[in-house]
């Protein structure tokens, strides 16, 4: 368990990476809407927050959640090998469907999926589809290293 913990904490933080990368090439909001994990830092803090304060702690809840959420599927690989399948791409899918399809639309922090722009769902299949394909190859490396 905490070798697969290990190299998926590991994958979710060069996952979130080129996921990042993917959004500043494709990015999934070009109308103005909210960045999400900024929007939650707000409502977190419970008031409106400086640019500064905002852009950081948004950053700060990607960056944690990417790895957490890497962490949770190197555990999960563990124990249910078929978390793996596709090559982490289900991964990825099923995480934007908690995400973005769930989760942070009822938090009130993104629009609906449904309220969503094409680009803005392509965008984040997109994005997501790279995270569960990175986070997969550098787990399954990771974790071959660990032994």
């Amino acid at each position: 368990m905490a070798k697969g913990l290990a190299a998926g904490l590991i994958a979710g933080l060069a996952a979130t990476a080129a996921k990042s990368l993917v959004e500043m090439v494709f990015p999934p909001r070009v109308h103005g809407e909210p960045d999400p994990p900024e929007a939650l830092a707000e409502r977190l803090a419970g008031h409106t927050l400086d640019r500064t304060t905002k852009e950081t702690a948004g950053r700060s809840i990607r960056w944690g959640f990417g790895a957490a959420a890497g962490a949770a599927y190197g555990a999960l690989a563990e124990y249910y090998p078929a978390a793996t399948d596709k090559e982490g791409a289900a991964f990825g899918l099923a995480l934007m469907a908690l995400t973005e399809g769930t989760a942070l639309p009822a938090m009130g922090v993104a629009a609906p999926t449904e309220e969503q722009t094409p680009r803005e769902r392509t965008s984040e299949a997109t994005s997501h589809l790279v995270y569960g394909l990175v986070a997969e190859r550098v787990r399954h490396t990771v974790r071959d290293l660990l032994g």
